[in-house]
């Protein structure tokens, strides 16, 4: 090697083993919670007894699946390159499409015990979940069965929709998938059915029968901002309120830019659930 290739290598030597020590500290820390909440659901009753054991053990499996949305990996080859898996691939890539189910049965678990102590004010919104690109959205077959298009600010999309709730400490309570033309106001009442407080909406959930229909005294008060052609005022305290809404923007920003919730590459409608629910749940986790 030259001189100037050495000294490069000596450089950089430091700061690639730091790295792969972060990520080895990071996926045993997921290991540990996955391994805390798997024993709390008694998921261990679903792994055989009898005939072989499976390649990679159940609760490493689910580390690995959310250790990729962590660090936001694009590929599982790319996450099966890292810890030494080429061999187990295939194995690898069916069974985190199998044990998704698990994954989501512990993000439900933590969304229940997130409403423990949850800030009384809450924020509802969606965001578009594309499953391609818009000029591929008229002969995607693979979520053909769940996607629609729509139509946001930003444009056409062909997807997805993901509703979500989160207090103002940003610690999500509830989420659903609906197809990409569902209007958001008629996913509102379900998805918070549960729930109590102070609710801040953009002007997709203005209407007077939704938030009668929603309005509870003194449990719980749906506050959604007024459309540009409407002649309604808000008080300073509803419009100081109302300027919270933003940190649900936030979770949407880091599920679509850390968490890589976003994607088209899963080849089945199983592997693009399983994806959006470890990014979900990794996204939980923190």
């Amino acid at each position: 090697m030259t001189n100037a290739t050495v000294l490069w290598w000596r450089l950089l030597y430091p700061i690639l083993m730091l790295t792969i020590k972060t990520a080895i500290t990071v996926y045993h820390n997921l290991k540990q919670k996955v391994s805390f909440l798997y024993k709390k659901l008694n998921l261990q009753k679903i792994e055989p007894t009898k005939g072989r054991k499976f390649l990679i053990p159940i609760i490493d499996l689910l580390a690995l699946g959310l250790f990729r949305a962590r660090e936001n990996i694009a590929t599982k080859r790319s996450l099966a390159d890292i810890f030494n898996l080429r061999q187990h691939y295939k194995t690898l890539v069916v069974n985190l499409n199998r044990f998704g189910h698990l994954v989501a049965l512990m993000l439900l678990l933590m969304l229940r015990q997130n409403r423990d102590g949850a800030h009384v004010i809450k924020h509802t919104d969606a965001t578009d979940i594309p499953v391609c690109l818009v000029k591929n959205g008229a002969k995607h077959k693979t979520m053909a069965a769940l996607a629609a298009w729509g139509k946001t600010g930003k444009g056409w999309f062909y997807g997805l929709k993901l509703h979500l709730t989160s207090d103002l400490g940003r610690k999500v309570l509830a989420v659903t998938f609906t197809r990409g033309n569902q209007p958001d106001s008629t996913v509102f009442l379900k998805l918070n059915q549960d729930l109590t407080g102070i609710f801040l909406a953009d002007a997709a959930y203005t209407g007077e029968a939704l938030a009668r229909e929603f309005h509870e005294e003194n449990r719980r008060w749906l506050l959604a901002g007024p459309r540009k052609n409407m002649r309604k005022l808000m008080s300073r305290l509803e419009a100081t309120l109302y300027a919270t809404r933003m940190m649900v923007e936030w979770n949407f920003r880091c599920l679509k830019m850390t968490y890589g919730i976003q994607t088209s590459l899963p080849r089945s409608i199983n592997g693009y659930l399983a994806h959006y629910v470890y990014a979900l749940t990794a996204f939980v986790l923190g």
